[in-house]
């Protein structure tokens, strides 16, 4: 078998023509090798040595022609530096890798071939991705090699800066303006500082995804500049500062944005509306205040609003109900106050989840919200709704998810008894001081909703042969429907009205006697 990696000087004493090398081991023929290669040779230092009695690793297969991908020496040197950077010095790339866009591919690595002949490197994938991916070492670092890689287009670093701290390099990101279309780095705790505002320089970007690292520091404006960008992915960072007017103003390609999770502050820019294509716009988990810009009723392609967990104020903008495409609306735990009639909700039709709770909202359930046949999910728990509990919500299509928990709601509820089987415990009613359950009208069992109590009916005081509103005296209850039930008293009976005295007592039990 011909060498291939030269690397005499690194294994010591072991020669070209060593004939205590065992090839057994290793089929003959080159199908056959190659799929010993494949199903046997891990590419990592461990798995080199544990062959070591079988064959010198350095006396391998080769194509028998002689072939390799061709590359320009300067961008194999790029590569292999920029790899290291990342996995430590000490490893042997250019020897474990000879043929990186050929018969050797370094896993997470891809190249293409070009019109002049040549193969270039136009993918790095850093991180434990597959079981063989390089993984990096304490001390990674971004090597200045990576930006002579002038054919890169897709580069992603995952799960590898943890230990000493690393920021992401502010110049020569110019140099790959023209080709990179895809940055992802993911689950990097150890990747501090700020957003170099030189990212700015990437205008044929598409996807910009800085996810789970450590990153603070305001937002740059040249974010803006990425005018190709159809992908904004920066949440759980530790950002800061307010969303830059420039990027409403010039993404007008952007389809996903998602900096939740972060520290940003101040309002909502109105610049926001501009951002005609976007699908998805998620900035909850900050610290946003001001009202609900007007311009959002711009968005007419958008499907998730996600605002939840912000100090937004200023209620329901009515132009919501401009977003026609929305599927979820979340703007819950923002202390938005103001009437949940102010949206039209009827025009919102495509809803399917709709998050309304912790928002201090008033008034009643309106009936354009039972009219929404998709939505499955509707949250309007820890607010101040008052009023009756529409039964037309049991009518939804679509509906299973109802919370109505923590408000003010009276009266009756009126669903049947399937809609709380349906339901389970994704259906809460509690914390309604005046709200309880009717039996009848489909619920004949008795089984209502947890944390309510059964209405007491006028119909159940006749039971015992007495109209007990006009037999207990002037001491009794105001309200025969709210007295007595069970042979004893609802909590909803406690809260509202005084105990009973001992002459109704001494009433009810000879009424009992006689039955």
């Amino acid at each position: 078998m011909e060498k291939l990696f030269g690397a005499d000087a690194e294994r010591g004493s072991q020669s070209e023509d060593q004939s205590e090398c065992d090839t057994s081991a290793v089929p003959s023929g080159t199908e056959a090798r190659l799929g010993f290669l494949k199903a046997n040779l891990n590419p990592t230092l461990e798995s080199i040595s544990y062959y070591l009695p079988i064959c010198d690793p350095f006396y391998l297969w080769r194509p028998e022609d002689g072939s390799t991908a061709p590359m320009e020496e300067k961008e194999k040197e790029a590569l292999y530096s920029t790899i290291q950077g990342f996995v430590g010095k000490w490893w042997n790339v250019s020897g474990l890798y000879p043929d990186p866009c050929g018969w050797t591919p370094i896993q997470g690595v891809s190249c293409d071939l070009f019109d002049n002949g040549m193969w270039y490197v136009t993918t790095i994938i850093i991180g434990p991705i597959f079981d063989n991916s390089l993984k990096c070492s304490k001390q990674a670092e971004f090597s200045p090699y990576l930006f002579e890689l002038r054919n890169l287009r897709s580069l992603s670093i995952i799960d590898c800066f943890s230990s000493q701290p690393v920021t992401i390099p502010f110049h020569n990101w110019n140099k790959l303006s023209s080709t990179l279309q895809t940055m992802e780095f993911r689950s990097n705790k150890g990747l501090t500082g700020e957003i170099p505002p030189a990212l700015g320089q990437l205008v044929n970007l598409k996807s910009l995804v800085l996810v789970e690292n450590s990153l603070r520091g305001e937002l740059p404006w040249e974010l803006g500049n990425l005018v190709s960008l159809k992908r904004l992915t920066l949440s759980a960072n530790q950002l800061s500062g307010q969303v830059p007017s420039s990027i409403g103003a010039k993404l007008a390609e952007l389809l996903i944005m998602d900096i939740s999770s972060n520290s940003l502050c101040g309002p909502l820019h109105s610049s926001l509306g501009g951002l005609t294509s976007l699908l998805k716009l998620d900035l909850s988990n900050n610290l946003l205040s001001g009202n609900l810009p007007p311009e959002l009723c711009k968005l007419k392609n958008l499907t998730l609003l996600d605002l939840r967990k912000n100090n937004l104020t200023g209620g329901l903008d009515p132009s919501l109900a401009g977003m026609v495409s929305l599927e979820d609306l979340v703007l819950s735990k923002n202390p938005l106050g103001g009437s949940i009639k102010e949206i039209g909700w009827r025009s919102l039709k495509n809803l399917t989840h709709l998050d309304l709770s912790n928002m201090g909202l008033v008034g009643e359930i309106p009936d354009s919200i039972t009219e929404l046949k998709k939505l499955r999910f509707l949250a309007l728990d820890n607010n101040q709704l008052t009023g009756f509990v529409t039964t037309k919500l049991a009518a939804m299509p679509s509906l299973t998810a109802l919370y109505l928990n923590g408000n003010n709601f009276t009266g009756e509820l009126g669903f049947p008894e399937e809609f709380y089987r349906r339901m389970g415990r994704r259906f809460a009613s509690w914390r309604n001081p005046n709200l309880c359950y009717k039996i009848g009208a489909g619920n004949t069992t008795g089984k209502g909703p947890a944390g309510v109590d059964r209405c007491v009916s006028e119909g159940e005081g006749a039971v015992y042969g007495v109209d007990l509103e006009n037999n207990l005296g002037s001491e009794g209850t105001t309200q025969g429907s709210e007295s007595i039930g069970s042979f004893g008293f609802s909590a909803y009976s406690i809260t509202r009205f005084p105990w009973p005295t001992f002459l109704e007592v001494v009433v009810i039990h000879f009424l009992l006697s006689l039955m």
